[in-house]
């Protein structure tokens, strides 16, 4: 908006790297964007559970949530409002909260203002529980809470990170699962919701999710001791291996607790067979530091303490 003139600053046109030194006056001449108009479209979805308040679903992958900037069509919500045509009457089609394009797994919709109002209270009060499954890179040898604010990356703006300077607190615990040669299959809790908040956390922990564009490895740097069904198998794989697996929250109209846990999709079920298969054949045992010793991360650091 700076560079387009949006914003002036007592009158004038600054730069963006103009700094303000306290009793300017602010002028912001605000753009309203045209309304997306939602279409109804024919979209399969799988109702975990329904009834005449609430809906919870298992999202699957490469399905964005909701329609923006180059995602018009082909949307959880326009399947939602071919689904139900009186979702189109709510703000958001129901939706409160969301998870990532290429990440799988429960979502809950409300089905009447009442109860989506209840639901985004209850998401603001972190009182939802949010569990997901997560195999990332490296040999991780403890549990940990992951206590890092998160915000708008300074200067990859489709991105998150770890930062202090715009950062809003983010917390996610993880739990072993299983650990393997070359990676770890997680347990995650959410006790925030910050956007891409698991994925930015364990990109932080140097471990990060397998077939994670965006906060992954850049490139795939095997040692002689990986198998090639094994390295076949992760190059297939073409998202990050993050399943939304277990979603607990109170009913915002009989007030009871209710909780559901759905099974790994095929492809993560596929994948870790893979791992586990190639850690009974080759095994090694533990290596010390061992992401950072044999793995190349992203060129871009994507944990900032100030601006630079």
């Amino acid at each position: 908006m700076i560079k387009n003139d949006f914003i002036l600053l007592n009158g004038l046109n600054v730069s963006q790297n103009y700094k303000v030194v306290g009793g300017e006056e602010i002028m912001i001449n605000g753009v309203i964007e045209d309304e997306i108009d939602i279409v109804a479209q024919n979209i399969p979805l799988e109702i975990i559970y329904e009834d005449d308040d609430i809906l919870v679903l298992n999202k699957p992958s490469n399905l964005v949530v909701h329609p923006g900037s180059g995602n018009t069509n082909g949307t959880l919500l326009n399947g939602l409002i071919h689904f139900n045509k009186n979702l189109e009457k709510l703000p958001r089609g129901g939706i409160v909260h969301r998870l990532d394009k290429d990440t799988t797994g429960l979502m809950v919709v409300a089905k009447n203002e009442e109860s989506q109002n209840n639901l985004i209270n209850q998401l603001q009060s972190k009182t939802v529980y949010r569990e997901y499954r997560a195999i990332v890179w490296g040999q991780i040898w403890q549990n940990k809470v992951i206590n890092k604010p998160i915000g708008r990356h300074p200067r990859q703006r489709t991105k998150m990170a770890v930062t202090k300077v715009n950062g809003k607190s983010a917390e996610t615990s993880f739990e072993v699962l299983e650990r393997f040669n070359y990676h770890t299959y997680v347990r995650c809790l959410l006790k925030t919701g910050r956007t891409h908040q698991i994925r930015v956390h364990m990109l932080d922990n140097n471990s990060p999710i397998v077939g994670d564009k965006d906060y992954g490895l850049k490139k795939i740097i095997p040692t002689k001791k990986m198998g090639d069904d094994l390295l076949n198998a992760i190059k297939i794989f073409d998202r990050q291996a993050l399943h939304a697996i277990s979603l607990g929250l109170v009913h915002p109209k009989t007030k009871k607790e209710m909780k559901w846990t759905i099974d790994l999709p095929e492809d993560m079920k596929e994948l870790l067979s893979s791992i586990r298969k190639d850690s009974i054949e080759n095994d090694f045992g533990p290596t010390d530091h061992f992401l950072q010793q044999d793995f190349e991360l992203n060129d871009d650091d994507l944990t900032f303490d100030d601006e630079k």
